[in-house]
């Protein structure tokens, strides 16, 4: 007999019901929990992933500097202060971007840090604040490419020398858009037009493109400007925008286009290249030509000198010129103004200008026009000596040509850093017309020689005073440049490699100690070793022979007597050249030419002579 169980009671029937319904809720939760954290993510201004190579860690910025000395540097990189975290951010400085914008900036591996808790009411500003950041990081970068353009800047200046500086200052905005407009159908069409050319059945539109390519080419070599266009220009500017888009609706193998836009690319940049070579050139050569209104100036004094009844009156200073208790100095010069403006910037610094005797060496073409402006001008109590500098050196040696102060462009590497940074300067040093200056006055024991692109503001007297013993010549040292690293370039002749080189502009020479140190005749047995043969070599033999002859006979002069460089350095400050006791204008920029800097071409023309007619008739304005 089979025994049965009773029927369960009603109780416990909802009893086993209730766990099944809590097992399918918690697995309905499991699924939902997962859905609502996704949806809730794009609202947060916080995200996180595993996909840790698009992570970036937030860095403070670094900028070149020149010098590592001082707080704040580290191994030449100077550190800015860490930027503050905007209010609500708690994830600090580290914050992770989906972006891979920029992976290639830090090489370290960042942290991941567990997304913070934020209120869903400050959801959106959290967002929002987080896009500006995105916007200040951005303008922090193109601050940062600042220093890229500082470096291209150098890079330009070492490679064209100071025209890359006038160049930049003097950069034209490009106004002409339909020139440029023009340019870029050009160089589209032609990139088209050889696919084109070698598809079957579009003979007509290569035809078409060919002759739009050519009439582009026609006018784009009579026309620089909006202004030279014709004026059917706009006709052809639709017929060949047409003709574009027929070759883009033409299946053709994109590879070939590239290519040649690659070659077309490539051909542009050597082009540019080219025109800023051929600028440069001419840059130096309106540097190192006298101005019309210079060449006039010069011509019509000269005229005047012959036209004149006092052609060979005695000057009533005469008997000054060889009287050895004055103080003499010396200025080979060609041109007119620049010797006026050292003469006129010279005695009107002076304390004691009647006893100054300025003896000018000139050449003979302008000897004659020398001569007649500084009659007819006076410099205070100052006697102005002009001699031919030619008439008296032909008989005695071979090179009679008057040469000035020759200038270098010396490329200076840091040996103090391990990047070995790279400065430009202009070294300018005695020719070869200056080591002939004791022949030519043979009475004086002391003078003191000054370059034509000289401005004094102080009084000079005390270098009358200086006891320089046995140097010979005082002078301005450079240190920035030692003889041993030039040593390729000075011969087999022993030297120190630890001496400094020397700067002309404002220079003592003791002429006694000059004759007794043989140093004319040690500069000319150099000169036949060196084997110099034409003008083009006794120039730039300067460099070597200059600094040879001179050995272990410089006297070092404080380095605030002159100031240099304000003829190709844009970065000097005006509170120094103020304050200066001399200006020195070497490089390219004479403050006489329209290259100059327009900034420090203020120190020279306010030694002009105001008001002179023959300036006037010959458009001189410096």
């Amino acid at each position: 007999m089979k025994a049965t169980l009773p029927p369960p009671p009603a109780g416990a029937a909802k009893r086993r019901r209730g766990p099944r319904v809590a097992v399918l809720a918690l697995v309905l939760c499991s699924l939902l929990v997962p859905l609502a954290f996704l949806f809730d993510r794009s609202q947060s201004g916080y995200v996180t992933t595993d996909e840790r190579h698009r992570q970036e860690v937030v860095l403070p910025s670094f900028h070149h500097v020149e010098k590592t000395d001082g707080d704040g540097t580290v191994n030449g990189l100077k550190q800015d202060a860490p930027k503050k975290t905007p209010k609500g951010n708690s994830a600090g400085l580290h914050k992770l971007k989906q972006t891979d914008r920029h992976n290639s900036r830090v090489s370290t591996k960042p942290k991941v840090f567990p997304t913070p808790k934020v209120d869903p009411s400050e959801a959106v500003k959290e967002s929002t604040q987080g896009t500006r950041e995105v916007k200040k990081d951005r303008k922090r970068e193109n601050k940062g490419t600042n220093a890229d353009e500082v470096e291209n800047a150098k890079a330009c200046q070492l490679e064209f020398g100071s025209y890359c500086l006038w160049s930049r200052e003097h950069k034209v905005v490009m106004k002409d858009s339909i020139v440029k407009k023009l340019k870029d159908q050009l160089f589209v069409a032609r990139s088209y037009y050889p696919s084109i050319a070698k598809l079957e059945g579009q003979e007509e539109l290569t035809r078409v493109m060919k002759q739009n390519i050519q009439d582009h080419e026609r006018v784009l070599s009579v026309s620089t400007v909006d202004a030279d266009l014709p004026s059917f220009i706009n006709k052809k500017m639709d017929q060949m925008e047409k003709t574009i888009a027929k070759a883009k609706s033409c299946i053709v193998d994109c590879r070939n286009v590239d290519r040649k836009l690659r070659q077309i690319l490539d051909m542009t940049e050597d082009e540019a290249h080219f025109h800023m070579k051929q600028s440069a050139f001419l840059y130096n050569l309106g540097a190192q030509t006298l101005p019309k209104s210079h060449h006039c100036l010069s011509m019509r004094l000269t005229l005047e000198f012959f036209k004149s009844s006092s052609l060979d009156s005695d000057d009533s200073s005469a008997y000054k010129f060889n009287a050895d208790n004055g103080r003499h100095y010396v200025i080979l010069s060609k041109n007119i103004l620049a010797a006026s403006v050292v003469i006129n910037s010279t005695v009107s610094s002076s304390k004691e200008p009647k006893n100054i005797i300025f003896h000018i060496l000139t050449d003979a073409q302008n000897f004659y026009a020398m001569k007649y402006w500084f009659d007819r001008n006076s410099y205070r109590e100052a006697a102005v000596h002009v001699v031919n500098y030619e008439d008296i050196i032909k008989q005695k040696f071979r090179v009679r040509h008057l040469y000035l102060s020759e200038e270098f462009r010396v490329l200076v590497r840091s040996t103090e850093q391990p990047a070995g940074k790279t400065r430009m300067e202009y070294l300018s040093l005695f020719s070869h017309s200056h080591f002939f200056i004791p022949e030519i006055f043979k009475d004086l024991n002391k003078v003191v020689v000054l370059d034509d692109d000289v401005v004094v503001q102080r009084d000079l007297s005390f270098l009358w005073n200086l006891d320089m013993g046995d140097k010979v010549n005082g002078a301005v040292e450079f240190c920035g440049l030692r003889l041993g690293q030039v040593r390729n370039l000075l011969g087999s002749t022993t030297f120190d490699t630890k001496s400094c080189a020397w700067m002309s502009g404002i220079n003592v020479i003791n002429l006694d100690k000059w004759r007794k140190q043989k140093v004319t005749e040690n500069y000319l047995l150099l000169l036949k070793k060196f084997m110099i043969n034409d003008e083009t070599s006794v120039r730039a033999a300067a460099f070597p022979l200059s600094l040879l002859s001179f050995q272990h006979l410089i006297y070092p002069l404080d380095e605030r007597l002159i100031l240099s460089g304000l003829g190709y350095d844009y970065a000097i400050d005006e509170e120094v050249a103020r304050s200066s006791a001399a200006l020195h204008y070497n490089g390219n920029m004479k403050p006489w030419l329209e290259l100059g800097i327009p900034s420090y071409r203020k120190y020279w023309k306010r030694f002009l002579t105001p008001e002179d007619k023959f300036m006037d008739e010959c458009n001189v304005n410096p």
